[in-house]
């Protein structure tokens, strides 16, 4: 299936349906979600060679999905990093931030940024024991992932998951909020 150029945001062509991006974009801004710093070690081309790179995405649309078995949705954008990343790497991680970490969230979100070798560098983790991606400290909530399903939904991958570990690092500081268009405290 061939994939097409994305809109840019200034043009508001009306869909199908009646619905322009920026009316879409406008109304989906209203709805708030927790920041995720999804991450995932991509693995040595060989035992000889380097470690392997990390990768880290900023995500909004994540979710839980089912209570049995454990599973959880991210949404990543079609033939970014991390989507390419996950087609070949089905462990992964998700660390759930606090709103003390609103720095993370924004240099992983950044556009043309820098290799993410250098964005992990600063920031404390640890390596999953599952998946050996880094799990942010001081997050609210950190979980493995196993890639159960991959379902393609316009210009974005919907990569269910399902958790294998979860962890309560942090109980200080409340959740890292996305709302219309910025990063939030809980009731700011």
């Amino acid at each position: 299936m061939p994939r097409t150029e994305a809109i840019p945001p200034t043009e508001a062509i009306p869909h199908a349906e009646g619905v322009s991006n920026d009316e879409f974009r406008a109304a989906l801004a209203r709805l708030a979600a927790g920041v995720v710093l999804v991450t995932a070690h991509e693995p040595p081309l060989s035992t000889e060679g380097p470690r392997g790179e990390d990768a880290g995405m900023t995500a909004t649309a994540f979710m839980s999905v089912s209570l049995e078995p454990p599973l959880v949705l991210v949404s990543v954008r079609n033939g970014s990093r991390m989507d390419d990343l996950l087609a070949e790497q089905p462990l992964w991680a998700a660390s759930l931030l606090t709103e003390s970490q609103r720095h993370i969230a924004g240099r992983f979100a950044m556009k043309g940024r820098i290799s993410d070798r250098l964005l992990f560098e600063d920031i404390p983790y640890r390596r999953g024991e599952v998946s050996d991606a880094p799990l942010i400290g001081g997050s609210l909530a950190t979980l493995e992932c196993r890639t159960e399903q991959r379902v393609e939904a316009g210009d974005h991958t919907l990569v269910i998951g399902r958790v294998l570990t979860a962890e309560l690092p942090s109980a200080e500081g409340g959740p890292l909020m996305y709302f219309k268009g910025r990063y939030r405290q809980l009731g700011s």
